[in-house]
């Protein structure tokens, strides 16, 4: 069990964000883990066809997300400073980790590749021995640059692979080529869906700030995922492989939904990085799905087809792309619509970062209920 405490500042700066950077590490996890592709399973198949296919060089990132071990390298997914970031906002902050910190960062992902069960207490144990193994004497300061150097190559010896062994050896360097083949991933096997995608997240979002707003905390955290639980002034997540408790010291926590990481939820919290809670977006379920249902004749009489077919396709809040995508109508003619609606009280629209989604109201939401039971 591990067990997140919070104060009143903590809970004020609680936010909520997308990643991609999580979303390329989630999905990897997932294209090795057959057993967690139930929503997934054609997308993992055609992925993993597409990559094969294309012969990109990818042994880096795949050896640093590795399912079984309790720990993902903290550094490959930087905690996100604006609520939609996009890939090249995340690659630009993942170029900007400190040689020491990518170091550190993988001499706890060492520790946990021996070390199958671990706590917060112990994880911090390379981060210590690594700092309590300098010397301010003089003589020290003499040859640090020889010791130094040796200390690294015995630490890179000890990597889980070569490539990560590589990339310890020179941070800067594998730090580059490991954008590169994010950068690689990303086309393959998420950008032709990222449109999707980013539309689940971004609904997650508007829902979560909702809850906020109706229910305070313990609504915003109340179902997030069956492990985790809101209690006491206290977040306690179920980890098979992780247990300690993380008093928040006015950091805050950061939300991060995912389309991959169901059924489970993945929390980061070794300092000095943002304690971050990774966690499936709702209607992940239906995300592959395409909508079966029709539009309402009774609705239709009402509104007229278009802005009733419109107003059905708001079963989670959609931007003005979407929604043209999903129907086959311009951009321009589902504005038109949506205006009207709006004008009519039956959507509102909701900033998300720079995309505008739009939901029902609950007028909206009543219509269809009497348009259904009429029916």
């Amino acid at each position: 069990m591990l067990t997140i405490t919070f104060t009143v500042e903590d809970l004020a700066r609680t936010r909520l964000a997308v990643s991609p950077l999580w979303e390329v590490v989630a999905s990897i996890r997932l294209l090795k883990t057959p057993r967690s592709q139930t929503f997934h399973r054609r997308w993992a198949e055609t992925t993993t066809e597409r990559i094969n296919r294309s012969g990109a060089e990818l042994g880096l990132l795949f050896d640093l997300v590795d399912p079984r071990v309790w720990y993902l390298a903290d550094f490959l997914t930087p905690p996100s400073q604006t609520p939609v970031p996009d890939l090249a906002t995340d690659l630009g902050a993942l170029r900007r980790v400190s040689t020491d910190q990518v170091r550190a960062d993988l001499d706890v992902l060492a520790y946990a590749c021996k070390n199958p069960i671990g706590s917060l207490d112990e994880v911090t144990l390379p981060r210590r021995r690594r700092d309590a193994s300098g010397d301010s004497s003089a003589r020290a300061r003499v040859s640090a640059s020889v010791r130094g150097t040796t200390s690294v190559r015995g630490r890179a010896s000890g990597m889980p692979t070569a490539a990560i062994a590589e990339l310890y050896g020179d941070p800067r360097g594998g730090v580059e080529r490991l954008a590169e083949q994010v950068e690689a991933y990303w086309g393959l096997a998420i950008a032709p869906h990222w449109g999707r995608i980013r539309a689940l997240l971004e609904g997650d979002l508007l829902y979560r700030g909702r809850r906020l707003g109706q229910a305070g905390h313990a609504g915003l955290f109340a179902d997030l995922a069956d492990t985790v639980r809101w209690r006491d002034g206290s977040l306690q997540i179920r980890h098979r492989r992780f247990k300690g408790v993380r008093q928040l010291a006015g950091e805050g926590l950061l939300m991060t939904p995912s389309a991959f990481v169901w059924p489970t939820v993945y929390s980061s919290t070794i300092p000095p990085w943002q304690p971050t809670l990774t966690y499936p977006a709702r209607g992940v379920a239906t995300l592959w799905s395409e909508p079966v249902r029709g539009t309402s004749a009774g609705l239709a009489a009402v509104l007229g087809r278009s802005r009733a077919e419109v107003m059905m396709q708001l079963d989670s809040p959609r931007s003005t792309t979407e929604l043209a995508a999903r129907i086959g109508m311009t951009a321009g003619g589902v504005s038109q619509h949506l205006s009207a609606l709006r004008a009519g009280g039956l959507v509102t629209p909701h900033r998300v970062g720079r995309v505008v989604l739009y939901a029902r109201t609950s007028a909206a939401e009543s219509l269809l209920e009497a348009a259904e039971q009429g029916e």
